[in-house]
């Protein structure tokens, strides 16, 4: 997601059911006043262009933090339509490497396997299936076919603070110290854990990203996600008490994880799929969910893949009738 063009949503269950969602019996948690976004946290649909190609120019989308009594406008989520600007999409298969960073011990065991199991599992449902509505120049559809390829620990070579440019170092030396292979269709994601910061405002401005590099000689797309637990965890999760797998570091994670592997997907290169504001697919439905329903242990979750309840972001369905959605 784009940090400059993404204003954040605030989602108590009033909130969720003014949009229309079902919430059986819980309430999602309300975020704490979180620190100040960026001046172009506001956005409406008459963000310029000019304004727009600026922040493309970073080179990283980032995914807005929640910012409690925030929602997006009417003009972005229902008016804007998303085109195309002739860039690649990922087809075929979609390849995914996890590379750990920092201290993911037995403390943390839990965490990890909420990750590994969503991931492992994304592939192929009809919520992944979304991106299919996406196209390429050659009208070849963008993967829902996700495969979990490995996974490598990286115990803090760059310490308890990453940069930008130091997640992109955690990456590049996962591939050129042979620990993960060169994959031009693969997505790499860095997970870092709770006592880890992003030095360019995780939590504060944001709670995660996507962005390619070249990197041995191959256009290599990767992606930072961390665990919001220590840090503000309301920046980063619509529910902090409990969640559908009783932990919600991790399952915010999960639905962060899942909004980076869409816009991966359907904008590796970041040209090729964003609406006349720079939204991406998830950006456009960021912090919805939809319909609902109760877990078994409370929890709000809107799906269930595989043997896990989860409460993941919604997604925008390109095509002649555009709008966030839970499954193609």
């Amino acid at each position: 997601m784009r940090l400059t063009t993404l204003a954040a949503t605030s989602f108590t269950a009033a909130a969720l059911l003014a949009a229309g969602a079902t919430i059986p019996g819980s309430t999602l948690g309300a975020a704490p006043a979180p620190a100040p976004l960026h001046a172009r946290a506001e956005v409406t649909a008459a963000t310029s262009a000019s304004d727009e190609s600026a922040e493309r120019a970073t080179g990283i989308e980032r995914m807005a933090v929640r910012v409690k009594g925030r929602a997006k406008t009417a003009a972005v989520t229902k008016v804007t339509p998303i085109t195309y600007h002739n860039g690649p999409v990922m087809t075929g298969t979609t390849n995914v490497y996890l590379v750990w960073y920092g201290g993911w011990a037995t403390s943390t065991a839990t965490t990890k396997q909420v990750l590994t199991d969503f991931t492992a599992v994304l592939g192929g449902t009809p919520y992944f299936a979304i991106n299919t509505t996406y196209t390429n120049a050659a009208k070849v559809p963008a993967s829902s076919t996700l495969v979990l390829k490995g996974s490598t620990i990286d115990a803090y070579s760059l310490g308890k603070t990453l940069s930008d440019a130091g997640v992109r170092s955690v990456v590049s030396s996962a591939i050129t110290t042979g620990k993960l292979p060169t994959d031009a269709n693969g997505i790499y994601v860095v997970l870092s854990s709770a006592d880890v910061k992003e030095s360019s405002g995780f939590v504060t401005k944001y709670c995660g990203w996507h962005t390619r590099a070249t990197i041995a000689a191959t256009d290599i797309k990767f992606a930072f996600v961390g665990d919001p637990t220590t840090q503000g965890l309301g920046s980063c999760a619509s529910q902090t008490t409990t969640s559908p797998n009783s932990n919600p570091g991790a399952d915010a994670m999960v639905s962060v994880l899942a909004h980076e592997l869409e816009e991966a997907v359907t904008d590796p290169d970041l040209n090729a799929w964003y609406d006349a504001i720079g939204y991406e697919n998830a950006d456009k439905c960021a912090w919805t969910y939809g319909t609902t329903y109760k877990a078994a242990n409370g929890a709000v979750a809107n799906l269930k893949i595989g043997a896990r309840d989860y409460l993941v972001q919604q997604n925008w369905k390109a095509g002649a009738t555009q709008g966030c959605a839970l499954a193609l």
